[in-house]
């Protein structure tokens, strides 16, 4: 079966979110992005959850702009609900922000978050479970 990787992003970081996309396919695991996953005409949600329930991850995008995204907290519940591991990912935040926003789960809040800038040790770690 193959890994695959659900990434949770706003669309303001749609960029990052291709490069990270870029190096988790180079490990051969799958990934899901919005934007080049899903077709006009499309029901936006069922594909969401179907792709969620077909991932073994949810890695999520955390920037100023996506905590704002309704989508991002949607995928991280439903993530949670069906026991995906759920890794964040901070640009532009920091961990005290994150910790600090009442809008933010107790899950977000007690994981494990990276920092962009060291998001190669997710990568590593990642690379382990795909094997």
């Amino acid at each position: 079966m193959n890994y695959k990787v659900f990434i949770s992003h706003s669309s303001t970081d749609a960029w990052v979110a291709n490069q990270i996309k870029k190096y988790i396919d180079g490990f051969k695991a799958t990934t899901f992005l919005d934007e080049g996953c899903i077709d006009a005409g499309d029901d936006f949600e069922n594909v969401i959850l179907k792709e969620l329930r077909s991932s073994k991850e949810l890695l999520v995008l955390f920037t100023p702009w996506s905590l704002e995204r309704p989508y991002l907290w949607m995928e991280v519940g439903a993530a949670w609900g069906i026991g995906l591991r759920i890794v964040g990912v901070l640009y532009g935040l920091s961990e005290k922000d994150i910790n600090e926003n009442s809008k933010t789960p107790v899950l977000i809040k007690k994981s494990n978050l990276v920092e962009l800038n060291d998001i190669n040790k997710y990568f590593n770690q990642l690379k382990k479970r795909i094997k």
